[in-house]
This record gives C-alpha cells, sequence and structure tokens, in this order.
C-alpha cells in the first residue's frame, strides 16, 4: 500500500496554504488554485512543513488521504513553477496556428479543427508544427494538451499525427507480399 499521504511538503518561500471549508487554497507568485478536499482529511502546518492526516482508519479515507496530499503538492509546484506540455505535429500538411486564444489546426481533415483551451490555461504555437501548453493547473494542462492530440493521434504505421514531444511511438511494420 501506498504511503505517500504521510509524507511532509516543504513549503518554499511566498508560498501560502490555507484551509478554506472543503477546499485548500495554495497562493504563490504565479496565481491561487483551490483543491478540493475530502472528508476525514486535515491539514496542519508544522514550521516549513505541512502534515496531513486522517480522522479514521477506513479504505475510502486512506485512499482519499494520499490523494489529497499529491493535490496540493501538485498545486504548489504548480503556483510556483508552473507545468508546460510540449506537442508536435507529424505529418505533410499538418500545422497549427493561434486565433486569438483558440489554436486552429490543419491534421490532414477536409476542415480545420478548432481547440478553446481551459481557463487558465495559455497555448502557444513555437512553429507551424510545434504548441506548447502552460499554466499552473497540472489537471488543466494535461486535459487541454490530450484535447490538441486527440485530434490525430499519431498512428502505429507512419508515425504520422500529433504527439507529445517526449512520446516514442512504437511503429509496426507493414504488411509483406505472400509467396
Amino acid at each position: 500500500m501506498s504511503r505517500i499521504g504521510n509524507k511532509h511538503i516543504e513549503l518554499p518561500a511566498g508560498v501560502t496554504v490555507s484551509q478554506e471549508g472543503n477546499a485548500f487554497k495554495v497562493t504563490g507568485p504565479k496565481g491561487s488554485l483551490l483543491v478540493p478536499c475530502n472528508n476525514g482529511i486535515s491539514m496542519k502546518q508544522e514550521g516549513n512543513n505541512l502534515i496531513f492526516t486522517r480522522a479514521n482508519e477506513l479504505k475510502q479515507t486512506k485512499q482519499n488521504h494520499g490523494t489529497t496530499r499529491a493535490n496540493v503538492h501538485n498545486a504548489i509546484v504548480g503556483v510556483t513553477q508552473g507545468y508546460k506540455k510540449s506537442l508536435t505535429m507529424i505529418g505533410i500538411g499538418y500545422k497549427a496556428q493561434m486565433m486569438g486564444n483558440n489554436i486552429q489546426l490543419w491534421a490532414g481533415y477536409s476542415h480545420t479543427v478548432t481547440i478553446v483551451p481551459l481557463e487558465g490555461v495559455k497555448v502557444t504555437c513555437k512553429s507551424a508544427t510545434e504548441i506548447d501548453v502552460e499554466g499552473i493547473d497540472k489537471q488543466k494542462v494535461g486535459q487541454t494538451a490530450a484535447a490538441i492530440r486527440n485530434v490525430r493521434p499519431p498512428e502505429p504505421y507512419l508515425g504520422k499525427g500529433i504527439r507529445y514531444s517526449d512520446e516514442h511511438v512504437v511503429t509496426k511494420e507493414g504488411k509483406r507480399a505472400g509467396k
């Protein structure tokens, strides 16, 4: 069983975490985030460390303990450093272009596809085939990047499509002529 909930979180300088009802508010130099808190999980601050405790030993409470601690840690990283995902378009005629805050994709269809990023997420085109998705909320950055990738996921024979920059696509061998 994972023991992530028992780990302490060290608070960086300039970051504050407070409990507001059923949520933790994490404030830092890049902004603030609200992290939902499950019942039975409480937080206390000792010096520079955050310690999460659970009210009982029920299975669901144990699961929520680690999840809540991980979500607060992700929020702390987000408000200090931020999150970024890079995507690459591979294929003839595949390109991306910004239209205001939205991104317009030419991905081998007879029409263009327009993606509206989630609130708090910034999408930029470094070049016609390279896209960056940035923000302070890890979930929203990942969700927006996944929406862009799902327009044309990489196919396994030629590797064409939209992929994460660090993604490795295993290509298959094509059919061979029979004897």
